[in-house]
C-alpha cells in the first residue's frame, strides 16, 4: 500500500465502530489495525484536552478483547480505576465526545451512567471495583440471572487494601466473576509455549477440578497420611505452575489464576478470558501491559508514563501551556527546605509522589520518604507510628482522598495528640476530573476532629509560612490545604490581628468579609465593588480556619454584617464554625455564609463551576450589597450580649 493510500485509509476501521458488535465481527488483522487507529485517535484528542493518556494507551488490546468475549451491557465491565475506560468509551460509541473530553458538556474522564448504558460505576477512587463486583455477582446469583461480571483492576489499584478485602470474600464464593489484573507496573515475562498454555487451560477445566476434589476426598479419609499427602500433591501442582507462570501476587488466594498473558496480544487475552468465562467461578486473569504503549514520549517518561498530562505537543510530548509556578511546586520546595533544617521531618504519600510534590523530597532524602501505594488509611496510621517514634511526618495526598482515612486521622492520630501534618493538594473545586475529585469535603469532615488545626493559605508566601507553622506543632495533627493550578501573586496583609491577616480596611465598618484560603484575591475584588455602592468592607484571611481564631469573633463585633466565602461545602464549613463561635460568645451580628451547597456537580473548569455556584466577585458583591442595604431598614441588635467572647473548643 502506498503512503497516500495508507493516509487516506487512516482511521477507516475506527469510523465503523459504533458499538461492541462491530468489534466482534473483525478479523485478527483488522483488530491489529484498529488498535493502532485507536492509539492515534487517543493521542490526537487527549493532546488537546489533557487527560489520562498513559493508562489508556496500555489497555487498548485488553479492552478490545474484553468486548469481544463478553456482551456489554448485559455482562458488566467495571474499571478500577475508571480513568482506564477511554478505550471502552470508544468501543461503546462515544468517539464524538472526545473533542470535549473532561470539559463542560463533553465526556467525563471516568465511567458515567448518564453517558452510556455500558457504564455502571462512576469510580475514580481506586481499589473499589472488586467490592462492587463481589456484590453484583452475589446479586445476580440470588436473582437467578446468568450474567458475567468483569473487573479490570490495575494502574496501582491492587496496592489498596479494599482490593484484598474483596478478594478474601470473593474466594469464599463460587460466583462467576472474572478479575482482570492489568499489570503495568511489574516486569513479568509473558507466558509462552504449549505446556504453559496447556496448564492454564487445564487449571480452568471444571473436570480437572473434580478430579482434584476426588483425590482430596480420598486422601483426606486416609488416617495420618491423608492430609499431608494431599498437601504434597497440591504443592507439586503449584510448583509446576509457578515454574512456567510467575505469580508473586496471587499465590494462595484460593482463586483460580490464568496467566500471565501478553496484554497487547488480543488473541492471547481472548483465549484467557474465554477460559475464565467458561469456568463458572471466580478467576484471575493476569495481563501484562505497558503503560503508555505505542507512544514514545509516554514510554520514555520514567516518572509516570504520561499518566495524566495537560495539553501537549504530539510530536515530542512537551506541554503546550506556558510554564507557571504551581501550588504543588511551592509546597515541594518548602518541604525540602524544612527537611534540610529538621532531620525529624519525613514525607509520606499514597501513590501520588509526583502529583503531590513529595517526589522532590524523595530525590534528596529517599530514606526519609515513603510511598505506601493507594493506601490512605495505612498512610495515616503509619504516620502515627512515625510520630510515636519521635518523627514529624508530612502526609501529602489529594484532598478528596484523605476522606478515606477519616477514622485513622480521628482515632489513630488525633486521639493520641500526635504531631502529623496532612498536606491536601487539589483542595476545593478542582474542575475537569468531576465530583469524586473535588476537594470540597475536608474542612467539614475533619473540622469535627478534636485538637486538629486546619490552615488555608492564600498565596505562595502564606503557604510557606503556614507549612512551617504546621510542622512546628507538637501536640496534635495539622492540615494545610491548597487548590490546584498556578499560584496567584502574593497578597500582603496590611496588618495582623492575632493569627488573622487583615487584607483591606475602610473608614466604614459595614461588612467583615472572611475570605478563606485562595479566595483572598476574590475578597479584595468584592470589597472594591461593594465600596462603589457606598459601603465599607474589611477583608480578612483567618489563615488557620480550625479552630476558629478568637480574634475573628472579636472582629465580628466591630461590623454590621459578617460574610464568609469558601470553596468547601457550606454544611459544617468555616461559615458554620464561625457562626457557632459567635453564638457561643453571644455575638449577634448577622452572618451569611457562601460556599458549595450539598450536591454532585459535573466536570468543567474551575471558573465555570465557581460561576455556576455564584462564587465570583460579581455575584458575591451583589449578594453583600443586597444584604447590607436591607440592614439599613431593619432593627439592629447590639453586637455582643456578654463582654468576653469564648471561642468554641475544637
Amino acid at each position: 500500500m502506498s503512503v497516500e493510500e495508507d493516509t487516506a485509509n487512516h482511521g477507516r476501521l475506527l469510523a465503523t465502530v459504533h458499538g461492541p458488535q462491530d468489534v466482534k465481527r473483525m478479523s485478527a488483522t483488522e483488530l491489529d489495525i484498529l488498535a493502532a487507529e485507536i492509539r492515534d485517535f487517543l493521542i490526537a484528542k487527549v493532546s488537546r484536552t489533557g487527560g489520562h493518556i498513559g493508562p489508556n494507551l496500555g489497555v487498548v488490546e485488553l479492552t478490545l478483547a474484553m468486548h469481544r468475549v463478553f456482551d456489554s451491557p448485559r455482562d458488566r465491565l467495571l474499571f478500577d480505576t475508571g480513568h482506564q475506560a477511554y478505550v471502552h468509551k470508544i468501543v461503546t460509541g462515544r468517539q464524538g465526545g472526545f473533542d470535549q473530553l473532561r470539559q463542560r458538556g463533553g465526556l467525563s474522564g471516568y465511567p458515567n451512567q448518564a453517558e452510556s448504558e455500558h457504564d455502571l460505576i462512576e469510580n475514580s477512587h481506586a481499589s473499589t471495583a472488586l467490592s462492587y463486583a463481589d456484590g453484583l455477582a452475589k446479586a445476580y446469583a440470588l436473582r437467578g440471572e446468568s450474567r458475567s461480571v468483569v473487573a479490570v483492576v490495575g494502574d496501582g489499584a491492587l496496592t489498596g487494601g479494599m482490593c484484598w478485602e474483596a478478594l478474601n470474600n470473593i474466594a469464599a464464593t463460587d460466583n462467576p466473576l472474572v478479575i482482570v489484573v492489568n499489570d503495568n507496573g511489574r516486569s513479568y515475562a509473558p507466558t509462552i509455549g504449549g505446556l504453559a498454555h496447556h496448564l492454564s487451560t487445564l487449571r480452568l477445566n471444571p473436570g480437572y477440578e473434580k478430579v482434584l476434589d476426588a483425590v482430596k476426598d480420598a486422601l483426606g479419609s486416609t488416617p495420618l497420611v491423608g492430609k499431608p499427602m494431599y498437601e504434597v500433591l497440591h504443592a507439586v501442582k503449584k510448583g509446576i505452575k509457578d515454574a512456567v507462570a510467575p505469580q508473586a501476587m496471587f499465590e494462595d488466594l484460593g482463586i483460580k489464576y490464568v496467566g500471565p498473558v501478553d496484554g497487547h496480544d488480543i488473541a492471547a487475552v481472548e483465549t484467557a478470558l474465554r477460559a475464565a468465562k467458561n469456568f463458572g467461578g471466580p478467576v484471575i486473569v493476569h495481563a501484562v501491559t505497558r503503560k503508555g504503549y505505542g507512544y514514545r514520549p509516554a514510554e520514555e517518561d520514567e516518572a509516570d508514563c504520561f499518566h495524566s498530562p495537560g495539553a501537549f505537543d504530539v510530536t515530542d510530548g512537551k506541554a503546550t501551556a506556558a510554564p507557571s509556578v504551581k501550588w504543588t511546586h511551592v509546597f515541594a520546595d518548602e518541604l525540602v527546605a524544612i527537611a534540610d533544617e529538621r532531620p525529624d521531618v519525613v514525607g509520606i504519600t499514597a501513590a501520588m509522589a509526583e502529583p503531590t510534590g513529595i517526589a522532590k523530597l524523595a530525590r534528596k532524602y529517599p530514606e526519609r520518604t515513603y510511598d505506601v501505594g493507594i493506601a490512605e488509611q495505612h498512610a495515616a496510621t503509619s504516620a502515627a507510628g512515625l510520630a510515636l517514634g519521635g518523627l514529624h511526618p508530612v502526609v501529602a495526598v489529594y484532598a478528596t482522598f484523605l476522606n478515606r482515612a477519616f477514622d485513622q486521622v480521628l482515632l489513630d492520630v488525633a486521639m493520641h495528640r500526635l504531631p502529623v501534618t496532612f498536606v491536601l493538594d487539589r483542595a476545593g473545586i478542582t474542575g475537569p476530573d468531576g465530583p469524586s475529585h473535588y476537594g470540597i469535603w475536608d474542612m467539614s469532615v475533619f473540622g469535627v476532629v478534636p485538637g486538629l488545626r486546619i490552615a488555608a493559605p492564600r498565596d505562595a508566601a502564606t503557604l510557606r509560612e503556614e507549612l512551617r507553622e504546621a510542622v512546628a506543632v507538637d501536640d496534635g495533627p495539622t492540615v494545610v490545604r491548597f487548590p490546584t493550578g498556578a499560584v496567584a501573586a502574593d497578597l500582603p496583609a496590611v496588618r495582623r490581628v492575632g493569627s488573622v491577616d487583615v487584607l483591606a480596611e475602610s473608614a466604614r465598618t459595614d461588612v467583615l468579609l472572611v475570605a478563606v484560603g485562595a479566595f483572598g484575591q476574590l475578597g479584595m475584588e468584592v470589597a472594591a465593588r461593594v465600596a462603589e455602592q457606598g459601603y465599607g468592607v474589611t477583608v480578612v484571611d483567618p489563615r488557620w480556619v480550625r479552630p476558629i481564631p478568637a480574634e475573628l469573633v472579636e472582629l465580628a463585633t466591630e461590623h454590621r454584617l459578617v460574610v464568609t466565602v469558601e470553596d468547601g461545602v457550606r454544611s459544617g464549613g468555616v461559615g458554620d464554625a464561625l457562626a457557632q463561635a459567635m453564638r457561643d460568645a453571644d455575638v449577634r451580628v448577622p452572618l451569611r455564609d457562601l460556599g458549595v451547597p450539598p450536591g454532585w456537580y459535573p466536570h468543567g473548569s474551575r471558573n465555570q463551576l465557581l460561576t455556576d455556584l455564584g462564587l465570583t466577585a460579581q455575584d458575591v458583591a451583589r449578594d453583600i450589597t443586597g444584604w447590607i442595604s436591607r440592614l439599613d431598614t431593619e432593627p439592629v441588635d447590639p453586637p455582643r450580649l456578654t463582654p468576653n467572647p469564648t471561642p468554641t473548643p475544637n
